[in-house]
């Protein structure tokens, strides 16, 4: 190894135990709060504003925004604008609109620019690769019949009620088999159907999104930690699908203690109870976190127990039968979730994590999200496999409020504009991004760029 690719690995090490900036994006400061107390996605929210230099506005690159008046007129719904308040949107903002007519429409809110630099690292230039690759998404996406996305509905809608019926049958059903079975397929459905819905928890408020509560979580916390975290900064130390799970698996390249090695048992100790824990936790926020009730808890918190409410209605068994089931049936769906969710496709040791040197300090906002995602050849091709295991990754990633079952159409733009502008799109299996996550669990030297794919 060179001396100055010893020297990189030293610093890295030192910038992640100082915890002063960001490892990869040193220019960035440390994100506020990051470590501290649940980690919940208002904390997230709260810890961006205190580093987005918003002023209590919504910015757009260095521009300050009053949207007060915007928020029950904005066509995806008030609550992307009342989570986001406070913060920078500037990549929300060009990744959720494909058309300029938000672009006019800002104009009218403008206040005054803001007084510091943008704490991200990306750009969208006008002639680089993501504003590029949208001018001609959005050309593809007017030829596309409206009809398309009717596949996706079929698809969530059916698991919904696959879950409905398995889950009362399993209580229903006197023989052994007949009740594993109709457990096992509740648990399966239920997970899927989440899934699925996370397809529609992306774009404007409608009531699939709702579907993803029947988990127990919430799809609120889920729109921040995964639409406006995780998307938006994937892989960076602004990611709350990264940090969430911290103390406990650390993917991030890092000097890691020794029990990093039992990552597989601890995923499979925590998983089955992270979506009972994430309701316990939110409802705990309403007593420890000053306003959380009024501002965050909504109707739609209660939806999980809508489940449970139906079994022991429909199928008349005893009270505590119904409960014993329906928590079976939670936890399997939890860990079949986050075991689809963690495997997807941004854990490997060859996609990007903080800590991974970089050839500038700024990059194209979708050139990083390539970097950072590894789409695979198993899933991709298959609908069904696309809507219920986070297929068509990369896609999905650079264009989110796109449904599913439009992806498809786009590769051949999308394709044409990686070769032009050499963007890092990859494609693996399944068990190489699982075996690939274990192996990045327990990595603890960054990747250094003549290592990089």
């Amino acid at each position: 190894m060179a001396p100055k690719d010893i020297e990189y690995i030293e610093i890295a090490h030192r910038r992640a135990a100082e915890k002063k900036t960001h490892v990869s994006f040193p220019q960035l400061k440390y994100p506020s709060l990051r470590d501290e107390g649940l980690r919940h996605p208002v904390q997230w929210l709260e810890g961006k504003a205190m580093d987005d230099g918003a002023e209590g506005l919504w910015r757009v690159y260095d521009g300050l925004y009053d949207l007060t008046e915007f928020l029950n007129k904005h066509p995806g719904g008030a609550e992307w604008l009342e989570l986001s308040k406070g913060t920078d949107i500037t990549e929300a903002f060009e990744t959720h609109h494909l058309t300029s007519v938000a672009v006019k429409m800002l104009e009218k809110y403008y206040v005054r620019d803001a007084k510091t630099p943008r704490n991200s690292p990306f750009t969208f230039e006008e002639d680089g690769f993501y504003k590029t690759l949208k001018r001609e998404v959005l050309e593809v996406l007017k030829t596309i019949p409206a009809h398309e996305s009717k596949r996706t509905d079929f698809i969530i809608d059916s698991l919904f009620v696959i879950t409905l019926v398995t889950s009362v049958l399993s209580l229903i059903f006197t023989n052994y088999w007949f009740v594993m079975a109709s457990y096992l397929i509740a648990s399966v459905c239920l997970a899927w159907t989440a899934v699925a819905s996370h397809n529609y928890l992306h774009r404007r408020t409608n009531w699939r999104m709702y579907l993803f509560n029947l988990t127990l979580w919430s799809y609120r916390d889920f729109r921040v930690s995964h639409a406006l975290s995780h998307h938006l900064y994937p892989n960076t130390l602004m990611d709350l699908e990264v940090s969430g799970l911290e103390p406990f698996v650390l993917w991030n390249p890092r000097k890691k203690p020794s029990y990093a090695k039992l990552a597989l048992l601890i995923e499979l100790a925590l998983f089955p109870f992270l979506f009972i824990l994430a309701f316990l936790k939110r409802f705990s926020l309403n007593f420890t976190s000053k306003g959380f009730f009024k501002n965050h808890y909504k109707w739609h918190d209660g939806i999980g127990l809508l489940l449970p409410l139906w079994m022991y209605i429909v199928s008349g068994a005893p009270l505590f039968e119904v409960l014993k089931m329906w928590l079976w049936i939670d936890c399997t769906a939890s860990l079949t979730f986050y075991s689809i969710g963690s495997n997807a496709a941004h854990h490997h040791p060859q996609i990007f994590k903080d800590g991974d040197q970089v050839k500038s300090s700024t990059v194209d906002w979708g050139m990083h999200e390539l970097e950072a995602v590894m789409d695979r050849t198993d899933i991709n091709g298959n609908f069904f496999k696309v809507m219920t295991f986070f297929g068509d990754h990369a896609l999905h990633h650079l264009f989110p409020t796109v449904d599913h079952a439009m992806l498809s159409h786009l590769y051949p733009v999308f394709l044409k504009n990686c070769e032009k502008f050499k963007a890092n799109f990859r494609m693996t299996s399944s068990i190489d991004l699982f075996i690939g996550q274990l192996k990045a669990s327990v990595k603890v030297d960054p990747n250094l760029l003549e290592e990089q794919n």
